[in-house]
């Protein structure tokens, strides 16, 4: 019995791996739990075990291919028993063709479509190839592609390169996505147009390059002007190409500054009960829990406070929806080697500043030992960003989509202020931190957002936490 290996579900955010490499060939004998190939997302890189005892009938996906959730990855025959029979019967001359020139035949079958525009690649989802990486499974929410397509970084330079208005390019990748491929595509169907439009030859090309009756004029139809410069390296110059990890970040970021109209707000905070009231506990707690006590577990307690009493603050966009969140599942924005990480505190509102400083090292520690999961980096409602001691004065940080806020601490420094004392004012020294609020200005007014700002600075101020 044929038993399928898919790609599984590694996260409620995570909709697609990437093959990184086999540990298997077809014909190995596995057991069950052993691992068949390590997969790479944009969360975390994990192996895959198999299901079943058996042999490996067939390698449907190579390394390196990107796969939607769901898609087949490998066949294994469970007990083995069949396959070590199997090669005996067939014809030699039909299996030799079949294993060397297999990959042929699909490659051209990729490329035929290509010569023709009017039929699109999605028709052919069986055929995965070098030049398609990406198996094409049917979407959820198809209506959504027009309307939120996210860009890498490639294509995004290639449009500014050569003027080119991304939303009437054909994306061909999961959810929409335009593909650098897709772009070349559109500049030959374009440069073709000018010489001689011939919309019946090329039906879906002109109808991409005719604007919607409701849409105003694209900015790409004025020829553009700047095209930034390209640096070529030069001797000694390092050069990093990015990662799956940092590809993903950067697409993240650029597509949130994109879609979220930014809004910076920030207050300063006196932390100097917070402090003082840490330093009284620091020796006794260290020795209850085994780890040190940090500021960050009474700031993220303050801010779990400032969402319960500002929940539209503790909310995600959906599309042309706003849902605010019952559950508060704080992200804690965490700096690696190979980008940064947000681990997520999931159900904080019940937790207290202790049981959210034993998550908070818990999940240090999960990521300094390599075993987050994509369940501990999935679901974030709300994210606090903790740079730590060099995290200067201040800083706004981008949107973690689909949130529609971040908080960031800044720098704790001791300097002079004026406070009230016994009715007359004094200069006295205290420790001063900023904490910076972004917020998506689509969903979150202003008066909101300060309000909420204000309310957990005042939280830490007054230090009135329990440990």
């Amino acid at each position: 019995m044929a038993v399928e290996v898919t790609m599984p579900q590694m996260g409620e955010s995570v909709v697609e791996g990437t093959i990184a490499k086999w540990l298997v060939k077809e014909g190995d004998q596995v057991a069950e739990d052993e691992p068949l190939c390590e997969i790479s997302t944009d969360k975390v890189d994990t192996e895959i075990p198999s299901p079943v005892s058996g042999v490996i009938a067939k390698i449907v996906a190579a390394e390196g291919e990107t796969l939607p959730v769901g898609a087949v990855l490998a066949m294994i025959e469970e007990g083995g028993a069949a396959m070590t029979a199997k090669p005996a019967p067939e014809k030699p001359e039909a299996a030799r063709p079949v294993a060397a020139e297999a990959p042929r035949p699909k490659l051209e079958a990729v490329r035929k479509p290509e010569a023709k525009e009017a039929r699109a690649p999605v028709e052919e989802p069986e055929a995965p190839t070098a030049e398609r990486p990406v198996r094409v499974a049917p979407l959820a929410r198809p209506s959504a592609l027009g309307e939120h397509r996210r860009y890498s970084p490639v294509v995004l330079k290639m449009a500014a390169e050569h003027g080119v208005d991304l939303s009437r390019v054909p994306g061909t990748g999961i959810g929409g996505r335009v593909s650098k491929r897709d772009v070349l595509k559109y500049l030959e169907s374009l440069g073709q147009a000018e010489v001689r439009p011939p919309p019946s030859a090329r039906p879906q090309a002109a109808a991409a390059l005719r604007p919607a009756p409701s849409a105003a004029p694209a900015p790409s139809a004025i020829p553009s002007v700047f095209h930034p410069p390209i640096y070529e390296p030069r001797e000694g110059d390092v050069v990093e190409p990015f990662t799956r990890r940092r590809k993903l970040i950067a697409e993240h970021m650029v597509y949130s500054k994109t879609h979220s109209p930014h809004v910076g707000t920030v207050a300063e905070v006196d932390v100097t009960r917070a402090l003082a009231l840490r330093q009284a506990h620091k020796a006794e707690f260290e020795r209850r829990e085994g780890f040190a006590l940090t500021l960050l577990p009474l700031v993220a307690a303050a801010t779990v406070r400032g969402l319960k009493e500002f929940p539209r603050m503790n909310a995600s966009v959906a599309n042309d929806a706003l849902v605010i969140r019952k559950q508060i599942n704080l992200g804690i924005a965490v700096d690696t080697e190979e980008g940064l990480l947000v681990p997520v505190i999931k159900a904080a509102e019940g937790m207290s500043v202790v049981g959210l400083a034993r998550e908070l090292e818990r999940l240090r520690r999960k990521v300094e030992e390599k075993t987050i999961t994509a369940d501990d980096l999935a679901g974030g409602s709300f994210t606090l960003s903790n740079p730590g001691r060099e995290g200067n004065l201040f800083g706004l940080a981008i949107i973690n989509q689909p949130q529609v806020g971040i908080l960031r601490m800044g720098e704790i420094k001791k300097r002079p202020v004026v406070v009230e004392a016994d009715g007359s004012d004094a200069i006295v020294i205290r420790s001063m931190m900023y904490l910076a609020l972004s917020y998506d200005h689509r969903v979150i007014d202003g008066v909101l957002g300060n309000r909420f700002l204000y309310r957990v600075a005042r939280i830490i101020e007054e230090a009135d936490f329990e440990l």
